[in-house]
């Protein structure tokens, strides 16, 4: 969170300060208002220029505050903004996820807008404790020596309480955030499962799981507002006293029955209006920064997340993910002596070429390494020995983002898009080579047999078709756009027999049209069709 309050501290600084100003227009407007309500009573008439100085100060200070609370949103907003998509993208860059979707969802979603209350109301607080309670505690002496000591007693009273509740809030907060999290996790694992878990007749046992979590929520929950209230109700009764102990000497200093704690003269109606005035405005900041202290409990539970996120070991993609020109050259890839490194395991992967026009399988028993070598094969993972070659050149950080620009990439498990089946399948928009490519990858069937055709929106998990389908339409879709270069990872698995006849024949013409196509299968049909890798 250092950094995020380093990036910010300018604009909040600029926050803060207008406050301040505004806060300091008070003592001027609450002195006007003073000699104008001391001249009424008093008979003496109202002073034009004290009525005038009541308005205008009032006005400023109405500005003052507007531009503040502006200028410190806007901060927080572009700082969170910046945040999470620096979160998002540092997430999108990591080969292994540190966290599930779930929960990752509900830290830049939820739990990021604890940060922006922080910084919008807790650090312009923390500017104006530090000096408006001084400024207000010396103009009060200086009309009443008892008054300052009344403020000077009961004002140290807040921080003192607001740190004593504070490690209790931190830890409530913590725990909160904790359980938001695991609501969320639990809410989209089940979302992505709910066919199955309609299908197996576990709807009301998960519906159980989600009552108990959310049960859990909300006593947490209770937790933290237990403790906001509590110490809220401790802070507002210390202040109430402080208030009442000024109006109380101030009434009987007026009335004469007490003859101390003035100067050199007792002390005057309009005097005693002023102090009266500034008592509520001393605790104000105390108060405004005790209520922001709970956000700040917040903002640190967030930032201790977000820090074990970003110090989480794990494997970035080489070169990031930022779109890049396609690398030139034949579409063309070797290894040589390639040793790859996935967790705790060292993967030693054989000699092989890979050239425009050849199908290249790469064969073997699961974790043998075959999805480690696609991944390394489309610059995703760097080896730890050894040498590949891309293009005519090594593959590297530098040139792996434009390699995977040439790169068709037929994964085991699908994720579909959020549009019609058409425009994902055909994004040129040529609807003649559409056709022939769902015939060539025996797709035909599949789209047929789908509520609305080519259509029909399956969403992210392809609702509706099966992962062999889904297979299918992802080979017709390289298909239709004529790829140099196709990766695929299991194309034939849960397919029978026929389908997956269909399946290899559509690579293979992918390879005699004149593309590269490496495939990694254990099936023994498909090693057949080209030439055999065997891990």
């Amino acid at each position: 969170m250092s950094r995020l309050t380093r990036a910010t501290r300018p604009g909040l600084r600029r926050a803060g300060l207008w406050r301040l100003a505004g806060e300091l227009l008070w003592p001027l407007q609450a002195a006007c208002l003073a000699a104008v309500i001391g001249g009424w009573a008093t008979g003496k008439g109202t002073e034009p220029l004290a009525l005038a100085g009541v308005l205008a100060a009032g006005i400023l200070r109405s500005l003052a505050e507007a531009r503040a609370q502006g200028l410190a949103a806007r901060t927080a907003a572009a700082a969170l903004e910046a945040l999470r998509a620096e979160l998002l993208e540092t997430e999108a860059a990591r080969l292994d996820r540190s966290l599930s979707s779930g929960t990752f969802a509900a830290l830049v979603v939820q739990k990021l807008p604890a940060l922006r209350r922080y910084l919008a109301r807790y650090r312009p607080a923390r500017i104006r404790v530090a000096v408006i309670p001084p400024v207000l505690l010396g103009l009060s002496g200086a009309c009443s020596w008892a008054v300052a000591v009344i403020l000077a007693l009961a004002g140290p009273l807040i921080p003192v309480f607001m740190a004593l509740v504070g490690m209790a809030a931190k830890e409530a907060s913590a725990r909160q955030m904790a359980e938001l999290g695991n609501l969320t996790t639990l809410l989209t694992d089940r979302l992505a499962m709910l066919q199955d878990i309609r299908l197996l007749g576990a709807a009301e046992r998960t519906a159980r799981d989600f009552a108990t979590r959310a049960e859990t929520l909300r006593a947490r929950t209770m937790e933290v507002l237990r403790i906001a209230f509590l110490s809220s109700t401790v802070l507002e009764l210390f202040s109430a006293i402080g208030v009442a102990m000024v109006a109380v000497y101030v009434g009987f200093s007026l009335l004469g029955e007490l003859n101390f704690g003035a100067w050199a003269t007792p002390l005057t109606l309009s005097e005693g209006i002023f102090v009266l005035l500034l008592a509520p405005s001393f605790f104000q900041p105390l108060r405004d920064l005790a209520a922001a202290w709970h956000d700040k409990a917040e903002a640190e539970a967030v930032a201790a997340e977000i820090d074990a996120l970003t110090a989480a070991s794990a494997d970035a993609i080489p070169g990031g993910i930022a779109p890049a020109p396609a690398l030139p050259g034949p579409a063309a890839l070797s290894f040589r002596g390639v040793r790859l490194r996935r967790g705790a395991a060292l993967v030693d992967i054989p000699d092989f070429e890979a050239r425009p026009g050849t199908l290249t399988v790469l064969s073997g028993p699961s974790g043998r390494g075959k999805s480690s070598a696609l991944m390394a094969a489309m610059g995703l993972l760097a080896p730890e020995a050894g040498r590949i070659e891309a293009a005519g050149r090594p593959l590297t950080a530098e040139t792996a983002p434009g390699w995977r620009a040439r790169i068709a990439w037929l994964p085991q498990a699908i994720h579909m898009p959020g549009e019609s089946l058409a425009a994902f399948l055909d994004p040129r928009g040529r609807r003649g080579d559409m056709a022939a490519a769902l015939r060539r990858a025996g797709a035909r069937d599949v789209v047929a047999h789908l509520p609305g055709g080519l259509a029909a929106r399956l969403g992210e998990s392809g609702t509706g078709i099966s992962g062999g389908e889904a297979r299918r339409l992802l080979l017709a879709r390289a298909i239709a756009m004529s790829p140099e270069l196709v990766i695929a990872d299991e194309p034939t698995a849960d397919l029978d027999a026929a389908t997956a006849a269909q399946v290899i024949a559509a690579l293979e013409g992918l390879a005699a049209g004149g593309a590269t196509v490496i495939a990694a299968s254990h099936d023994p049909a498909l090693a057949a069709a080209g030439r055999e890798v065997a891990l």
